[in-house]
């Protein structure tokens, strides 16, 4: 594998973060998806000063009452007319798990060949995080799970390191049952100084003990993000009459009329998301939906407004 941190080739000078994710399957490995999506994405931040200042948010933070106005940065001052004050690194350096859900619910797509699979979506929005919080100077570690823990990549900073968290995403496969709670557990053991947790699911589990797990990590002093993946067919009914649905992590088989369900059905779906934020963000937990037809943008921006808040 090459350096991670290597300039991107030129073929197509579009912004990757903002392509559908589709198109942006085209564009080679996952590598060069990661770093083009992150070069693109923080492209961005430096051409709008209203969303933030790139790579230099990791080391500077809106000025608050009682800052040292020595550390005020006043080239910034000069750029966006906003005071920021100056951080050292050992400020901003954090340590981070990314939990990816590798159940065989997220091997699905509404549109094979179009669309990809909610667990592609997650693995390449898991490569975009590790590259961003590696530039950033944070450490990274990985845990990839479905009923058991699959692969773990302990938190370390560094190239080397986002080699090694490529690599592991790469050979990362999606097939098992869900239980998120003992991955949980897991970071929140091997975390030992307060960090930052972001879980990468369908949430398609057992619900009550995932929200019992993230609130432990809370309770640690941990910081949270989760983000549920949702497919555009889950969200809604593809058109139709008789289908049948059929549950990939037990086998099981169910026909419906889709024109007597589909109202029920959308009501559930928006039950569910109301439930999950309803029971998350009580406790300071960053709960967001993250269609798996939006640009990977969509959810490094919710990742930016979380690091920018631990500041």
């Amino acid at each position: 594998m090459s350096d991670p941190y290597a300039r991107a080739p030129t073929a197509n000078p579009g912004r990757a973060d903002l392509l559908d994710p589709g198109s942006l399957a085209k564009l080679g490995d996952m590598e060069l998806i990661a770093r083009r999506v992150v070069e693109g994405f923080l492209l961005g931040l430096h051409r709008s000063p209203h969303r933030g200042f790139s790579a230099e948010f990791a080391e500077l933070h809106a000025y608050r009452p009682g800052d040292d106005l020595r550390y005020i940065d006043w080239r910034m001052f000069g750029r966006s007319n906003r005071y920021y004050v100056k951080r050292f690194q050992e400020e901003t350096n954090l340590r981070a798990y990314l939990l990816l859900d590798l159940s065989g619910s997220m091997d699905w797509s509404s549109n094979p060949g179009e669309l990809p699979t909610k667990s592609w979506y997650a693995s390449h929005l898991a490569a975009a995080l590790a590259h961003t919080l590696i530039r950033q100077g944070d450490q990274v570690g990985l845990v990839a799970f479905d009923e058991e823990i699959r692969h773990h990549v302990r938190p370390r900073g560094g190239p080397r390191q986002l080699r090694e968290l490529l690599l592991t995403l790469t050979s990362a496969e999606s097939g098992g049952r869900t239980a998120a709670e003992g991955a949980l557990r897991e970071a929140a053991l091997r975390l030992r100084r307060r960090g930052l947790v972001i879980l990468l699911s369908d949430l398609l589990l057992e619900a009550e003990p995932t929200r019992q797990a993230l609130h432990f990590l809370r309770h640690r002093g941990h910081e949270v993000i989760v983000l549920h993946l949702l497919d555009p067919g889950e969200r809604d009914l593809p058109s139709g009459g008789d289908v049948r649905f059929f549950d990939p992590e037990t086998g099981d088989e169910m026909g419906v009329n889709v024109p007597d369900v589909r109202s029920e059905y959308r009501s559930a779906v928006n039950e569910a998301v109301a439930e999950w934020r309803g029971a998350l963000r009580p406790h300071g937990i960053e709960y967001g939906v993250i269609g798996t037809e939006q640009p990977l943008a969509s959810a490094l921006r919710r990742y930016l407004q979380k690091r920018q808040r631990l500041g």
